[in-house]
């Protein structure tokens, strides 16, 4: 008997991609058995995009406020999950599947899959790391390998490669590993969420491979330079903290984050980042009320 499959979208106030990567999901060759949307309080023309769609298995859930990347996905697992799915193929507003990229990834008998991401122009922008090092205590970033730098064009990919973290665009899970390792964590809001359950996948035991002809096209540029002084350099700095802190494998790892708050803190004022520097002091705090795992069950 064939599995099952339901994609889980979350979206917030970004209709007209929604509407397109909506479009994708139709046009695939195979086409998912369920979809979860959570549209996470939008208040552009969401609601409108979501009311004409006509994709067969569409479940919305509309929340009272923004939940983040982090609430929506656990909010959207749990729901695909009470419905009895056997696969999950989690997914951002911003990306199209090939029309053959769900049938590659069913037809890959692994617990963990990731589909690539390119951009519209067919150029791989596959940002998965291939080595995410929480070991040694010199690496600056934890993420010292990943798939766009290593390989450069996805036609020099193997057919599978082994990642040591995803992004929740395109990433296609088991039942099983939701069962053994829990739910997304709402508590990170945005950013590393997705970095937070492939560790925890991993260290139950399961390997992720990146599958080089599951093909996301992505809408969107790539800008990861966010403004560290900002609200969402809060959550970079502490999320970035709070996975040390968890799945640090030494105890100088587990310290770094406290070295990087006073660096950043001693250097603010010749960078004129006295912004940055209260990010980074709130986010250590916050950072270490968020050092326990979080729960396996999917209540």
């Amino acid at each position: 008997m064939s599995e099952t499959v339901a994609v889980v979208v979350v979206t917030y106030n970004r209709a007209d991609l929604l509407e397109g990567m909506l479009a994708g999901l139709a046009a695939l060759e195979r086409l998912p058995d369920g979809i979860v949307v959570i549209d996470n309080a939008s208040t552009d023309h969401t609601p409108d995009v979501l009311a004409r769609a006509t994709n067969p298995g569409l479940v919305v859930l509309r929340t009272d406020e923004n939940l983040g990347g982090a609430g929506g996905f656990h909010l959207g697992v749990q729901i695909a999950h009470e419905k009895g799915f056997d696969r999950f193929w989690l997914m951002d507003d911003d990306v199209v599947p090939a029309p053959d990229c769900l049938t590659v990834l069913m037809a890959t008998d692994e617990p963990c899959l990731a589909a690539v991401r390119e951009d519209r122009n067919g150029h791989l922008v596959e940002k998965a790391a291939l080595r995410f090092d929480l070991r040694n205590p010199l690496a600056i970033k934890p993420k010292t390998a990943m798939v766009e730098t290593t390989y450069g064009e996805r036609s020099r990919m193997p057919e599978r490669v082994e990642l040591e973290n995803v992004a929740f665009e395109g990433f296609l899970v088991r039942r099983e590993v939701i069962d053994r390792v829990g739910l997304p964590d709402p508590s990170y809001f945005i950013f590393y969420d997705d970095v937070d359950l492939a560790i925890r996948a991993r260290r139950a035991g399961y390997r992720i491979w990146g599958v080089r002809d599951a093909v996301l096209v992505r809408q969107l540029d790539f800008d990861q330079q966010h403004d560290l002084s900002g609200w969402k350099g809060f959550y970079m700095y502490r999320n970035l903290f709070v996975v040390h802190f968890r799945y640090g494998e030494n105890l100088p790892v587990r310290l770094k984050p406290w070295l990087v708050a006073a660096v950043v803190v001693a250097l603010s004022p010749v960078r004129g980042g006295r912004g940055e520097a209260r990010n980074v002091i709130r986010a250590i705090r916050s950072a270490r009320g968020m050092r326990r795992l979080p729960s396996s069950s999917v209540d």
